[in-house]
This record gives C-alpha cells, structure tokens and sequence, in this order.
C-alpha cells in the first residue's frame, strides 16, 4: 500500500522508525551509520537524512565520540506524552475529516483493511506498521503544519512504548478504535471524528 511523502529519504526514515518501534533496534544500542545503511536497505545519504529526523525526533542520540545511540525507553513519559496527544489528536482528526481528499479518504479506507488483517493475523509489527501510514495520511490531510509538527515526534515515542508492552488483545481494541476514526474521516464528518479520536487516545493513555 502506496502511503505519502515516497522519497528515498523518507523511505529510509520509515525503515529505521520501525526497527527503533519495534526493538528490532534496540533501546540503549549503539549502532553506526554502516549498520543503519545494512539494516534500513538504503543508500548513505537517505539514510544520513533520516538520522538527523530520528535526532530531532528524540529517537537517535549523536555521542561525541561514541557515536550513535538508540534513546533509552523511559515508561514515566506515556502519561506526559498522552495528556499532550490527548489535546492535539482529536484536532488533527476533525481538522483532517474536514480537509481531507478523496484519495486520502480512499488510503484511509486501505489503512483500516491493513489494520484489520494484522489483528486477524496476530501481527503486531504489521499493525504498527498501518499506524504509522495512517498517522502520515492525517498528517497530509490536516491544513494545520505547526500542530501536525508538534504531534509527529510524540506520535513515534507513544508507539514504541505501546509495542514495549503490546498484546493481542490490546492490539484488537486498538485496531477498532483506529477504524471508528478513519470512518468519520471518510464521511467527512469533523465532530465524530474528533470525538472517536479521543476515544482512541483515552484508551491508548490506559493501556
């Protein structure tokens, strides 16, 4: 599935964001430029771009002459993190259900099968995959940069300490939380779908 922003730097940026998500990338790791090349399957420059986004984002750590360093999981910081997306999130929604285009309304509707099919399959790596794309479909839907900027980083740090302690079941209910968002946005119906993304965000600071 076809997602937004396909440059070879961001292609890289989402190799590397979802090795970090997922652990595959482990928190604490020293790591360096060759591995993260080897590991995303990109050339140096897309991949040197994608570190400095990582940097920015709070996930990658430059050592002064250590090197690169995946960020430390900290679980105190899901609270802090939620109460601020707990806030802009639901915004972003009613804004993007206002603004968003056919097509992206049609890649939300892929989004939700994608999501679907990695509960129906166990696949937690699949479904944090879904998520991150449809985070990106809101982020170009929503007319709003200056909020959207805001939300990207926390966005990031809140799915990786959702998979630290990720289930099924918790999954499942994420995934039909998720698809009650992405129908109001297709209905174009800007007060439902800030309503439903506060019922994600609401479950998503409990779990």
């Amino acid at each position: 599935m076809a997602g937004p922003h396909q440059s070879q730097s961001h292609l890289a940026y989402r190799a590397l964001e979802h090795l970090i998500v997922t652990l595959k990338l482990a928190p604490g790791a020293l790591v360096n430029e060759r591995e993260l090349i080897e590991r995303s399957g990109h050339g140096r420059t897309p991949v040197r771009e994608a570190i400095q986004k990582l940097e920015w984002q709070g996930l990658i750590l430059i050592r002064p002459r250590v090197g690169l360093q995946i960020a430390e999981i900290h679980a105190e910081d899901h609270q802090q993190i939620m109460a601020v997306r707990s806030k802009l999130e639901p915004l972003a929604a009613g804004l993007a259900a206002a603004s968003a285009t056919g097509e992206q309304r049609a890649a939300l509707v892929e989004c939700a099968k994608a999501m679907t099919g990695a509960a129906a399959g166990g696949d937690i790596d699949g479904f944090l995959a879904a998520d991150k794309l449809f985070d990106e479909i809101l982020e170009c839907a929503c007319p709003n940069a200056f909020l959207i900027a805001a939300l990207q980083p926390l966005q990031t740090h809140s799915r990786r300490l959702w998979y630290a302690q990720a289930t099924l079941e918790k999954m499942d209910r994420s995934v039909a939380l998720h698809v009650g968002v992405i129908r109001a946005i297709q209905q174009g119906d800007a007060s439902l779908a800030q309503s439903a993304m506060e019922n994600l965000i609401g479950y998503l600071s409990e779990a």
